[in-house]
């Protein structure tokens, strides 16, 4: 199968890739073999896809439609891999049987380019949040998943490394909070890890389902603070901006009886986090965005 991986991919496995790492020459010969050991037939690789795994749209031998995703190891795909079995399909895209080849998922297919942004926010927020409450549930014991404390200690090392004076305060509020929501977290659950809108597909099993999890395990306000920031741009853009975002910490934690300052404190650490890893790797303007709504919090 001769193809071009997306750029997005590329340029994404470019800001993140170890020296000497080889995964993005290896991928085609590695699509090639996933494809002949589960005799499916290629239809379309997903553009513009996604910034850490290639999604290919595939078809059993029976024509059954799946998609076929590779990711590097540093991704975690055998996490992923756990927690969509753990799941079973209930609020999550359904792992297929077959060979368990390290790095390649089997999934079933659903709408790729139909995602809960498509609808209007106020619905789009409800249905993402339905979603969510169905994927927390009991770790399994088999696999040991990351811990949120393990995840975010290390994203606060690389913080606390790389953030200038201009960022300073914005970083130290943040480590601030991380450190009193980690003192006693309420519960201990699976989470997606990073859940927002886009993560969300139409299916034809239910009509929407969550997919591409980078799971943890901990707190369940840990997972919405991405959904929080949805649609940055337009809340940056917004006259009511600042107003919007706390109105959104408000009604999710609401909706999903959660605390409304542990979900503001992790929409804190991790807009913080994201903004000054995009300020490390050259995305300023991605950057700006983040820095500016963790400040509304």
């Amino acid at each position: 199968m001769a193809f071009e991986p997306p750029q997005r991919l590329v340029r994404a496995l470019g800001e993140t890739a170890p020296s000497g790492d080889g995964w993005l020459e290896k991928l085609p010969e590695a699509v090639q073999q996933a494809v002949v050991l589960r005799e499916l037939t290629v239809e379309r690789v997903q553009v513009p896809g996604g910034r850490s795994s290639l999604v290919v749209l595939v078809r059993h031998a029976d024509g059954t439609p799946a998609v076929l995703k590779l990711a590097p190891p540093r991704f975690r795909p055998e996490a992923e891999r756990a927690a969509l079995t753990r799941w079973g399909g209930l609020g999550a895209v359904q792992l297929r049987e077959g060979p368990a080849t390290e790095g390649v998922l089997l999934l079933e297919r659903l709408h790729p380019d139909v995602s809960v942004r498509s609808l209007p926010e106020a619905k789009a927020l409800l249905e993402a949040a339905g979603a969510l409450r169905r994927l927390w549930v009991e770790p399994p014991g088999p696999y040991v998943f990351e811990t949120v404390a393990e995840r975010t200690g290390r994203q606060a090392e690389a913080m606390r490394a790389s953030a200038d004076p201009e960022v300073r305060a914005l970083v130290d509020a943040a480590l601030v909070a991380r450190e009193e929501l980690l003192v006693a977290p309420p519960e201990r659950r699976l989470l997606h890890g990073t859940f927002r809108q886009s993560k969300v597909l139409a299916g034809e099993r239910v009509p929407w389902l969550a997919v591409g999890p980078d799971p943890v395990v901990g707190e369940c306000a840990f997972d919405l603070a991405r959904l929080v920031r949805d649609r940055v741009e337009d809340l940056i853009a917004s006259p009511s901006g600042a107003a919007t975002t706390r109105r959104r910490v408000r009604k999710l934690a609401e909706s999903l009886e959660l605390d409304q300052e542990r979900v503001r404190g992790w929409t804190l650490f991790r807009a913080v986090e994201s903004g000054v890893r995009a300020r490390r790797v050259g995305r300023a303007r991605d950057a700006e965005s983040l820095l500016e709504f963790a400040g509304w919090l």
